[in-house]
């Protein structure tokens, strides 16, 4: 028994590189067999382009909002466009898929990428195959990316930290919660950060007690808010940087009966995070509009297929908001074409 079981793990050894060779020829294969479908359903004319959009997860709904403007840019512009993300973040798939967009030959690629020799490589191989890259929300800025599309990420903290110091009249013990992703890239967390510790340290009574690390979900975030609460750390406030851990730590302040207790300064404009506020449970949120990010990294690159450049940076603007500024029944998001 135990020579037949050597001889299958030898014989995975020996034939792994050929087992992931076929997974990605198999994948290619998916690829350019729905952009035929595409191509050949109705009586539509074909497609100017092929775009691949490699986003880093499937649960938030800031994601869902951009994959809708680049939808709606892929209509307009006349181009066919896949969508790609792993279920929750997850760092490897993403790599996989960018490497499976490459090797099918898109003719463009919008990614959410990390700041790592990893994604640097992938952005330069897409490059060298004379595939243009545009990053998205997240920059990566010495690789040979064509444009970024998203906000200033320093900023970004900046108005977060006077946001919280406003919620919190300048006094208060703040646990910020970042997702894991941004743990790994150090260059986005540091801005964000930098940006937060910028606004607060002008209030001598605002301290930053700790920072922690979720593996983004609203079950995640939930404990991380019970922990913070049980911790006897003397925290009254919450900073979240992404929208599903905003919604997790408000409904566990709701859970654990600590409204009006808790600040809560976070990230996002689904209509539950608007709901939120308008109950007093979330004092304001930070948003960068993702409908105009999603449009206009569509848009960037049929301005790079057809002129052979574009623009190399997009503001895509932070919104401030609030129970005062915002409206529940016209929160909708608008762009000039």
């Amino acid at each position: 028994m135990m020579t037949l079981i050597k001889k299958a793990v030898a014989w995975v050894r020996n034939y792994s590189v050929i087992i992931v060779l076929l997974v990605l020829i198999i994948a290619v294969a998916g690829i350019l067999a729905r952009y035929e479908r595409v191509v050949t359903k109705g009586n539509q004319s074909k497609p100017l382009y092929h775009f691949y959009v490699v986003a880093p997860n499937l649960v938030d709904p800031y994601w869902k909002e951009v994959q809708r403007g680049m939808e709606e840019a892929a209509a307009d512009y006349n181009a066919a466009m896949e969508f790609r993300a792993p279920r929750m973040n997850n760092r490897e798939e993403q790599l996989r898929y960018l490497d499976i967009a490459i090797l099918a030959g898109v003719d463009g690629i919008v990614a959410y990428a990390f700041n790592d020799a990893d994604f640097v490589g992938l952005i330069e191989k897409a490059y060298n195959s004379g595939i243009p890259v545009v990053t998205i929300e997240n920059d990566v800025e010495n690789s040979k990316r064509k444009a970024f599309v998203g906000a200033n990420s320093f900023l970004l903290g900046e108005m977060a930290g006077k946001l919280m110091a406003q919620a919190t009249k300048g006094k208060a013990n703040i646990a910020i919660i970042m997702n894991d992703n941004l743990q790994r890239d150090t260059t986005s967390q540091n801005l964000k950060l930098n940006g937060f510790f910028s606004a607060v340290k002008e209030f001598p009574e605002i301290n930053v007690t700790k920072v922690y690390s979720s593996m983004l979900g609203i079950i995640s975030a939930e404990e991380i808010t019970q922990s913070i609460v049980a911790s006897g750390l003397g925290i009254d406030a919450i900073y979240t940087v992404d929208s599903v851990d905003t919604l997790g730590v408000a409904q566990s302040i709701v859970d654990l009966n600590m409204v009006g207790k808790i600040s809560l300064v976070g990230y996002g404009d689904s209509q539950e995070i608007l709901r939120y506020i308008k109950k007093g449970i979330i004092y304001g949120t930070l948003v960068s509009n993702p409908y105009v990010m999603g449009y206009q990294s569509i848009r960037s690159l049929i301005e790079i297929k057809e002129k052979g450049n574009a623009s190399t940076f997009l503001d895509t603007e932070i919104k401030v908001l609030t129970a005062e500024t915002i409206d529940l029944g016209k929160n909708r998001k608008e762009i000039g074409r």
